[in-house]
């Protein structure tokens, strides 16, 4: 097989760096600053926590750090041997094994690992493994956990729906307010979901630009660029990053700057990320001039439901129409106007085996999909973290065999 192209880095990606370190030293230096840490889950309510004047820490995150620096497969053991299956969410084993350990990549950054929480935030409109993940960090430290409990496979998203969440949110307001020793500013708080918004319309324009043939950026390089949208929504920094970010794709359009050269074909991801093999993935779907060019992942820090003049029920909407908490005609609706808008060839189902609740291929979706839509789809058996779960021969074999079905279609 022929080299792949060098790699075109997005200018801004340097910017990135110096925001997201930012952002990192300033959750070292919380304490020091009078400020108390709030642990929160990614699609949780971190609005609401910015307002309350919290340092907000996001162990997804440190999760994923784990899996793309690989060393999550020798920290998950820790976490078996405390009592965490191996089958549950290996962000969750990981991040405990990484705690148990006091190894942690945030050491990289002069950081001596995840802040320790004042208080743990979680919402299950991602999975119940939140809960537990979190409910372990309050044992360890005696620290409060609160939580919003969102219901499962949502088709249409009812109005009591929206107010349950939405009560259950006004609920967290007063706990919160006791740890955080103020009491909510409203205008603040309409304030940061206004950021918020203004951070989820340019992140969804930034994505939406690979709907252009060819594309000038990659589901990889979004796994990247998707930083300050999960850790800095609601702060001014996120905006004027996707503001960057934004103009440049946009020249890369113009220009007809492909992000993979003598791009033929263009697939979608759907699930999770393998995290500690994307850049090999990257680079064999390059040589196959190949383009991941949407995925569901990326897209789930989108969230157009947020809403300034009414900042709590919109954060119940917003939050609870994300993909993974939705029901399967929605997401194979979904999916199917993702293929439309992206003009995809093809797709890629990931089977994460700790990730349940992100692996939409266990119950003949791709099969109905491909009966709907009579595109090729194909499944990749792996992990987001656990790599002793990835097979990296049989894999590489089965994207040959897919492009190449693609390329007789």
């Amino acid at each position: 097989m022929a080299p792949a192209a060098e790699r075109k880095d997005l200018q801004a990606t340097k910017k990135m760096k110096v925001v997201m370190g930012k952002y990192f030293a300033e959750l070292g230096q919380a304490p020091q600053a009078g400020k108390k840490t709030a642990w929160c889950t990614s699609v949780g309510p971190a609005e609401l926590l910015r307002a309350l004047g919290f340092s907000v820490y996001f162990p997804e995150n440190h999760g994923a750090m784990l899996g793309a620096t690989r060393m999550a497969t020798d920290l998950i053991p820790l976490a078996n041997a405390r009592g965490f299956s191996p089958d549950i969410c290996s962000y969750l084993t990981s991040d405990i094994g990484s705690y148990l350990k006091g190894a942690s990549p945030l050491q990289k950054m002069n950081l001596p690992g995840p802040p320790k929480a004042d208080v743990l935030v979680y919402n299950t409109n991602q999975c119940r493994d939140v809960k537990d993940w979190f409910q372990f960090y309050a044992r360890e430290w005696g620290v409060p956990c609160l939580g919003i409990h969102t219901p499962r496979a949502i088709g249409e998203l009812s109005a009591p729906m929206v107010e349950d969440v939405a009560r259950q949110t006004e609920a967290l307001i007063k706990p919160l307010e006791d740890v955080a020793g103020q009491k909510l500013d409203m205008d603040k708080l309409r304030e940061v979901v206004r950021l918020s918004r203004q951070c989820t319309a340019l992140w969804k324009q930034v994505l939406e630009t690979a709907a252009a043939v060819p594309a000038p950026l990659t589901f990889f390089d979004g796994t990247i660029q998707m930083g300050p949208a999960v850790v800095l929504r609601g702060c001014q920094d996120a905006v004027d990053y996707y503001q960057e970010l934004l103009a440049e794709l946009k020249q890369r359009v113009s220009d007809g700057v492909p992000a993979i050269e003598g791009e033929r074909f263009r697939i979608y991801w759907e699930g999770m990320p393998i995290w500690g093999k994307l850049s090999s993935l990257a680079a064999q779907f390059a040589q196959l001039k190949t383009c991941v060019a949407a995925s569901t992942y990326c897209n789930s820090w989108i969230f157009e439901a947020l809403d300034p003049a009414d900042p709590i029920h919109s954060m119940a909407r917003a939050y609870s129409s994300i993909f993974i908490c939705r029901s399967d005609d929605y997401k194979e609706q979904y999916i199917e106007q993702m293929v439309a808008k992206f003009r995809v060839n093809g797709i890629l189902f990931h089977d994460a085996k700790t990730c349940p609740n992100n692996s939409n291929c266990r119950y003949a979706m791709p099969q109905r999909l491909l009966k709907r839509l009579g595109k090729p789809c194909v499944v990749l058996n792996g992990d987001l973290n656990d790599l002793r779960l990835y097979s990296e021969e049989q894999s590489r074999t089965n994207i040959e065999a897919f492009v190449e079905q693609l390329a007789e279609a």
